[in-house]
């Protein structure tokens, strides 16, 4: 089987390079996904990810390994295994990251990484329910919906963030960028999930220059004399195929997949490799170092009066609303259950926001529930402090040769001690913002972390037991031009010809925000890289914001 890419890995990018390599018909490409397809309904309606997300069957179920920073605890981290990756799965919250995210790549020495070089692909990915506009595309295969907030308390949380002195700006990507604002959301207008596969994919399978190959774990890249011929992968049944790239090999399998991928094939740190018997193709000792995430710390309050979304949990109107997304494509489940999109700075000294709250008008374990059957739960609501920019950084290792054996993944958040500082102060700003009116009048008692909690080694203590992820990894194919460095700002395996790596991974740092749209857009630029095309002329991007965002 010969072919002039391969791509390995049919997710967030995947799914993108797919489309955009195979518009020349010229170009022959193979996309290898491990998963299968992403035709069942709770892939397609977007309130199933409650569900989805946690289904062996549409995911890798990952877990850590004891975190030395948590107790030991082990902690879940699924990533998508169907077509379209973690976009099938995700709460398709959209969001960019900060400019400033983007600046600092560049300053790190990602030439072509900036603001001003990212947001024409930014642009050109969407087709924003804003319209086209200076920050925003209007004719993109990626639709942006507005979250539909009238039965998630938006109102009283926003109103609530204005009267503590927090900016309320329309547009979270536009002049302003922090502060409480409307979620947006990955939603096509038939209101079905807008996966990377829905938007990019489908429109090119009827491509005869396109072979997709579901149910194809790779195993390794083939590399013959520094270069990257092709890779061998297993199919349903254990038949062990090879495939040839004359171009290029592209691995797309995201943060955890990738380096792994690599360390299989004999590239990465040669010590590693060589204790696990892996002949050494390459010693390149960056390869799975460098992981970052955004940790989640929750805070849970009770409700004065009983208005959470679990009213819509009841089991005539869950059937209601199932069938109304499924007649109409509207309808509570048809939108994500958020109240608002928080992102601001716990200092005003801050350059940038440093945390976004997971506002949610619901508890995160809601139930189902049947009038007169059982007991209904008790309402609360959410406001957990996301950590934007956190300073710890974890590590992926091989636990053995197999390509079936799950990597071994450790996170190591909250090994730096500035985390704990910035989760303190989000968990402070959080108990006056929810105790402001219009808010507080809804804001019962505080159950998680409990108003007990107030001193610095109790906030140590509860995050220790209490910390998990927003499932955002980032960073282990690192790009870069030092020795800690995977592939450079082209993307290209550094020793190796022929390989790059369009993934999560190569995010030198996480953004501020969710990272499927980052994702999605270094996969168009990373397009337009292996296409030899020249870069979408920079845009000057507009005076970043500078004034504290924090009442006096």
């Amino acid at each position: 089987m010969d072919f002039d890419f391969i791509i390995v890995g049919a997710g967030s990018a995947g799914c993108v390079l797919a489309n955009r390599l195979t518009a020349d018909p010229k170009n022959r490409v193979l996309l290898l996904e491990a998963g299968g397809h992403d035709n069942h309904f709770l892939l397609k309606m977007p309130l199933g990810f409650m569900r989805a997300m946690f289904q062996p069957r549409f995911t890798w179920p990952f877990w850590t390994e004891p975190e030395p920073h948590l107790n030991g605890r082990k902690l879940p981290i699924p990533r998508g295994r169907v077509l379209g990756g973690s976009s099938s799965i995700n709460g398709m919250f959209y969001m960019r990251g900060h400019s400033l995210d983007f600046d600092t790549w560049r300053q790190m020495g990602c030439e072509g990484w900036s603001y001003a070089d990212v947001l024409p692909y930014f642009r050109r990915m969407e087709t924003s329910w804003r319209g086209e506009g200076p920050y925003h595309g209007g004719a993109g295969p990626l639709h942006v919906a507005a979250n539909q907030t009238a039965h998630l308390l938006h109102d009283p949380l926003v109103a609530a963030g204005r009267a503590a002195g927090f900016a309320t700006p329309d547009d979270l990507h536009g002049d302003a960028e922090e502060g409480f604002a409307r979620g947006e959301l990955t939603i096509d207008p038939q209101g079905f999930r807008a996966s990377a596969s829905r938007a990019y994919l489908k429109p090119a399978l009827s491509r005869p220059n396109l072979t997709v190959v579901t149910g194809a774990l790779t195993r390794r890249v083939l590399v013959e004399d520094k270069r990257a011929v092709g890779v061998e992968y297993e199919v349903q049944g254990g038949e062990v195929r090879t495939a040839r790239a004359a171009r290029e090999v592209i691995l797309s399998g995201g943060s955890y997949n990738s380096p792994q991928l690599l360390m299989l094939s004999g590239i990465g740190p040669g010590e590693d490799l060589r204790d696990l018997g892996i002949p050494v193709v390459h010693d390149l000792p960056g390869v799975g170092r460098n992981l970052s995430e955004h940790p989640r710390v929750p805070v849970q309050f009770a409700l004065k009066q009983p208005v959470s979304f679990l009213n819509h949990l009841r089991i005539d109107r869950v059937a209601g609303a199932v069938l109304a997304w499924k007649l109409t494509g509207k309808g509570k489940f048809a939108t994500q259950v958020n109240s608002a999109n928080v992102v601001i700075r716990t200092r005003p000294d801050l350059a940038q926001p440093d945390i976004q709250l997971f506002a949610n008008p619901v508890r995160l374990d809601a139930k189902i529930w049947v009038p007169g059957i059982g007991k209904r739960q008790e309402h609360l609501i959410t406001a957990d402090v996301i950590l934007l920019h956190p300073q710890s950084r974890g590590w992926v290792k091989l636990r053995s040769p197999d390509p079936k054996d799950h990597p071994a993944i450790t996170l190591n958040i909250f090994s730096e001690a500035a985390d704990f500082r910035t989760v303190r102060d989000g968990i402070r700003l959080v108990r006056r913002i929810y105790r402001t009116p219009p808010q507080g009048d809804l804001t019962g008692e505080e159950l998680l972390p409990g108003a007990a909690v107030q001193s610095d080694a109790e906030f140590e203590d509860y995050t220790r037991r209490t910390a998990g992820v927003t499932q955002h990894p980032v960073g282990t194919c690192a790009m870069g031009h030092g020795s800690q460095s995977v592939v450079d700002p082209q993307l290209r395996v550094h020793g190796i010809a022929g390989l790059r790596v369009v993934d999560a991974s190569i995010m030198p740092t996480v953004p501020g925000g969710n990272t499927n749209a980052p994702t999605i857009m270094l996969a168009e630029k990373a397009a337009d890289m292996i296409l030899g095309r020249p870069a979408l002329a920079p845009e000057t991007p507009r005076a970043h914001l500078r004034e504290p965002a924090l009442a006096s």
